[in-house]
């Protein structure tokens, strides 16, 4: 493509939609106690950002000016918790979703009952999958079937390092499960036929609208929500559509605070505080600013007109991680079976 449609919203787009873009670990001991390291997965860039913003300031004017840093690591969820897993210091985790945490819960970095610490099994905000498509939705593209015609491109990234991907290939999941005689093997074999429409696998959510959006790549992309109105509401508006399917899955994005070592760092009271912001007045604002759905009834309202009514389903509906991740992403599970490229 000659025309970059992520470059003209200033320095800040130009580096958030830039492929494989992560924060270089500092070593443990040049962490000072006033500073945190977040790490997250792809589409948060700019939503972590604000936080970061509001966060700090809040903390300066409750402890009488003390300065306060907040570091943010973004990528793959899988492969944000595999660099956790490896030492990454990270004070608080905000992965994708929920197995992620409890991989690191059973490693001993947290307790296993994290989920309960926070409101809302400890998410802030929810989202949705999504189409984006060209402007006029040139390939006519409204529902999953629509996915897999003739000539149609997707793009979405790899389920074995992306936990949006993950919430790409449940949401068509559940939906063939959904449909008049649909069992596992109708399941599986939409699946199969959807990934053979799938050019490229990246290994982050960011990294596959990069793909689409900067690339020029497929004819549609499977996408978060927040992406999806973040590059039709602010990046493309004359140059891409979201379409919402009928059917899709309620994704459930939780974070953590990492008690190993937040401990070691001296930072489990700054970190705790970060976590709690997200679930305040402030922090649900920021998230509906960013086109992530606040699960403050309030402020959902207040900003319902940003989100497309939809009809969803839930991880627990699937069986739950644990038994979703044995099933479909585990290696030699079903995602492995049906990718054969």
């Amino acid at each position: 493509m000659t025309k970059m449609p992520f470059l003209p919203r200033r320095s800040l787009l130009q580096a958030t939609f830039a492929v494989a873009t992560t924060l270089a670990f500092r070593p443990l001991q040049a962490r000072a106690a006033t500073g945190l390291l977040n790490v997250s997965y792809d589409p948060t860039r700019e939503l972590y950002q604000d936080i970061d913003t509001g966060f700090t300031r809040q903390w300066a004017q409750q402890h009488g000016g003390a300065p306060v840093q907040v570091r943010t690591s973004h990528g793959g969820s899988g492969a944000q918790t595999r660099s956790v897993l490896e030492g990454a210091p990270a004070d608080i985790v905000t992965l994708a979703l929920a197995h992620d945490i409890d991989v690191l819960a059973h490693s001993g970095l947290l307790a296993t009952n994290w989920q309960g610490r926070l409101p809302h099994n400890s998410t802030p905000y929810t989202s949705t999958i999504v189409f984006l498509v060209r402007k006029g939705n040139p390939k006519g593209i409204h529902d999953w079937p629509d996915l897999i015609r003739e000539g149609v491109q997707v793009i979405t990234p790899n389920p074995k390092t992306s936990g949006g991907a993950r919430w790409n290939y449940l949401a068509a999941w559940g939906w063939a499960l959904r449909q008049p005689g649909g069992t596992p093997e109708t399941a599986r074999a939409y699946l199969k036929a959807l990934f053979s429409h799938v050019p490229v696998l990246d290994t982050g959510a960011r990294g596959a609208t990069n793909s689409f959006v900067q690339r020029g790549l497929g004819d549609v992309l499977v996408a978060w929500e927040a992406e999806a109105l973040l590059a039709t509401r602010e990046i493309g508006p004359d140059q891409f559509d979201m379409i919402v399917p009928p059917v899709t899955i309620l994704a459930e994005p939780p974070v953590a605070v990492v008690d190993r070592t937040a401990k070691a760092h001296g930072t489990t009271e700054l970190a705790q505080a970060y976590v709690e912001y997200l679930f305040s007045d402030a922090g649900q604002k920021t998230g509906a600013k960013h086109y992530f759905r606040p699960v403050d009834p309030a402020i959902l309202a207040q900003n319902r007109e940003r989100f497309a009514a939809t009809s969803t389903f839930d991880i627990a509906s699937l069986g739950g991680w644990n038994t979703v991740q044995a099933t479909h992403f585990a290696d030699g599970g079903i995602f492995d079976a049906i990718y054969t490229k």
